[in-house]
């Protein structure tokens, strides 16, 4: 029997030179987001994962190659086509003060609003639906800035939802939250490439949480792309050391076959069951 051959990629980077004034980042990098998927960027801090992730978003405009969405070059689409089409969250968002869970969500909805055309009711279906998958339903009337970290977050992530794109790209969702919550997030994200065939790419800094939930893998070091593929091909060990300066022994995860990290001179095994941190870009 024949496999579905995979979709196209809709969202490529083809090469990318970008910076910031006269700091150059990015050295030429190509990467097409792989459809359906769950793509995790990994490397050391300044290694350009978050300047590629601004790039693609086209909230950075790259000095040289170009972005393309669907084909076009997503510079020469405006901006509220881009957000029907792709959603972006930031490392840290911050929500203005006194704004309701509800009312957060509820900004997703603005690329598909006009104003001598608005659906209050598929607007309302898209809240809902978001609200509930997130999970936040029952903190829809809360203030945002009462909620904990990991609420907070579920309620941004529950804004992009509402925002109904296909393309989502998400820069260190998981960063400063405690590890339980770091896990429930993946496994939110990992759902809605798996059971909705959203194509999700993030930017992480943990290296066995991105083993355990990526179904690719993009390695980065001095502003180019070491090395990508699926987590049982790229994360080795001498792929650790090559892109992380990191003596690790890479063994299998007992439960699930996936590749785990462990320091060299470490008694310490970690499964997917118990991921835990420590192994950080």
């Amino acid at each position: 029997m024949s496999s579905t051959p995979a979709k196209p990629p809709r969202l490529t980077g083809e090469a990318l030179h970008a910076g910031y004034e006269s700091r150059r980042v990015l050295d030429g990098v190509d990467l097409a987001v792989a459809e359906g998927k769950l793509t995790v960027l990994l490397g050391p801090n300044g290694s350009g994962k978050s300047t590629l992730l601004k790039t693609l978003a086209r909230t950075l405009t790259p000095s040289a190659g170009r972005v393309c969405l669907d084909g076009r070059d997503i510079h020469r689409r405006n901006t509220r086509e881009v957000a029907r089409r792709l959603g972006i969250l930031p490392q840290g968002p911050s929500a203005p003060e006194g704004l309701t869970v509800r009312q957060l969500v509820g900004m997703g909805r603005f690329p598909h609003q006009r104003l001598w055309r608005q659906d209050a009711e598929q607007d309302a279906r898209a809240i809902r639906e978001a609200m509930a998958y997130a999970d936040v339903t029952d903190l829809a009337e809360r203030g945002v800035d009462a909620l904990s970290g990991g609420q907070r977050q579920r309620c941004w992530i529950a804004m992009v939802l509402a925002q109904e794109t296909d393309l989502i790209l998400l820069d260190e969702p998981t960063t400063f939250l405690d590890l339980k919550v770091q896990v429930d997030l993946l496994e939110l994200l990992s759902r809605l490439a798996h059971e909705h065939g959203r194509t999700l790419l993030l930017v992480l800094h943990d290296l066995n949480l991105a083993a355990a939930y990526a179904d690719r893998l993009v390695m980065m070091r001095d502003g180019r792309i070491v090395t990508s593929g699926t987590p049982e091909a790229v994360f080795t060990a001498d792929n650790l050391k090559r892109v992380f300066d990191l003596d690790a022994h890479v063994i299998r995860d007992p439960h699930t076959g996936g590749p785990v990290c462990v320091p060299a001179g470490s008694g310490r095994v970690r499964s997917r069951g118990q991921v835990i941190q420590g192994i950080s870009a």
